[in-house]
């Protein structure tokens, strides 16, 4: 899979020298995920580059780039990890503790009017406590982004990042939970023991098929909002992504046949949405033969990949093999969405030159667009479960705040978040 490598480098302040570097890049066959000065004399210019590679990539890029005259190598950046330093979150005080009353207060012996209060009345838990802020964000790392099982404390650097993302998009404080264990019954029997310190769990990268029992049985087992955002974050996406395509091209998505490749936890989930949304017919493929089950029990027919592409209208890949779709499958006027990050199954300019009608990768279409909004909402509403009513809620406010030319919104706008908030608080209450 690609990952970011930052070399940093020093460049000739002279016309065409900093060309003669990002030829050498070219060259190679790499793309430049960033450029930025970082120090600046009268006769040179320091340079952090971002290149996508892979582990297969000519490593002597680097010594290219060093042996040009215009050029010297400085060093590798440890910006990632400069970043990642001592973690992404910490739990702060909301009441400053500057003098005795407010101990008093906020500690021993004051908080004990609040404890009987809530032991007395049940509900204002949600009035004076975190609870109605606060999401569970839990993994067992066995389905790791694209790195696959690489264990609970590996994955913890993506649940502070989603909490991270909690917090700055939608006000929510996510706490990791990591549990070491590849045994559904025991992650279930660890989540409802801790569950009621939380409005919400979220469920993330937990491979399949664990994650359909696991999220199942607790579901049937609490009464707060429990979301796979790699199942359903996912799939609320995907389904604002196709209403603004369908629209771009003049179609109705239920009308479409929509081929999903990949039945995986996102590709089940995108499946199992877009068909209780409304798609009429929905075709899958994959190699395993229990997800071609699963998803017949939803109301989808099975197929080959070749029959995928010569039969739908839309296809959407989730399958994690990178150039999986040849050019020479794609149908005139199709609609491909290739999911898989960082490398898709086609990549988009290849679709469109190959005759899609319209083609993304998942670089854009990401959940990141859904889940604080979802969860704001969710806890915002005091609701007992996720609803489709509250995943199309979601689906339709996003698609209608995407810009000319977008299929989705920026996921960084705060604004689109407190929308999608409010479209699923609304959901929930009304149902």
């Amino acid at each position: 899979m690609k990952i970011p490598e930052i070399l940093v480098i020093e460049v000739d302040r002279r016309p065409g020298s900093l060309a003669r570097v990002l030829q050498v890049v070219g060259e190679a066959g790499l793309s430049v995920d960033s450029l930025e000065v970082i120090h600046r004399t009268q006769d040179k210019t320091t340079w952090e580059l971002t290149l996508e590679m892979d582990e297969d990539t000519d490593q002597s890029i680097f010594a290219r780039i060093d042996a040009l005259p215009v050029a010297t190598l400085v060093g590798i950046s440890d910006r990632v990890f400069n970043r990642h330093q001592g973690g992404k979150i910490k739990t702060v005080s909301k009441v400053p503790l500057s003098t005795p009353q407010l101990l008093r207060d906020l500690y021993t012996p004051g908080v004990a009017r609040v404890c009987l209060a809530i032991h007395d009345a049940p509900e204002l838990v949600w009035e004076y406590t975190s609870l109605g802020n606060t999401v569970a964000i839990v993994t067992n790392g066995s389905a790791v982004l694209g790195l696959g099982d690489i264990g609970p404390q590996a994955g913890l650097p993506v649940m502070e990042g989603k909490a991270a993302l909690f917090h700055t998009l939608a006000g929510i404080s996510g706490v990791p939970l990591l549990i070491d264990s590849h045994d559904p019954r025991v992650i279930v029997e660890t989540l409802c023991a801790v569950a009621s310190s939380f409005g919400a769990i979220q469920l993330e990268d937990i491979a399949a098929p664990a994650c359909f029992e696991v999220e199942r049985a607790l579901r049937e087992r609490l009464s707060i909002p429990v979301l796979h955002d790699d199942q359903h974050g996912t799939a609320v996406v995907v389904l604002a992504a196709l209403l603004r395509a369908t629209g771009m091209v003049a179609r109705e998505l239920c009308d479409c046949t929509v081929g999903q490749v990949g039945l995986g936890a996102a590709g089940i989930g995108i499946a199992r949405l877009l068909l209780e949304y409304g798609v009429s017919r929905l075709l899958g493929t994959d190699t395993d033969p229990i997800a071609l089950r699963r998803l017949e029990d939803l109301g989808g027919e099975r197929a080959t990949l070749e029959e995928v592409m010569a039969t739908c209208d839309v296809v959407v890949a989730t399958t994690g093999v990178r150039g999986l779709i040849p050019p020479a499958l794609v149908q005139p006027g199709q609609l491909i969405l290739s999911l898989t990050n960082p490398d898709p199954e086609i990549e988009p300019d290849a679709a469109l030159q190959a005759g899609a009608a319209f083609a993304a990768d998942g670089k854009s279409i990401n959940n990141v667009s859904a889940f604080p909004g979802l969860f704001r909402g969710a806890l915002d509403a005091r609701a007992a479960a996720f609803t489709d009513a509250m995943l199309f809620a979601a689906a339709r406010c996003l698609a209608a705040h995407a810009g000319e030319g977008q299929l989705v919104p920026d996921p960084l706008d705060k604004r689109v978040h407190e929308a999608v908030a409010l479209a699923v608080a609304a959901a929930a209450q009304d149902e």
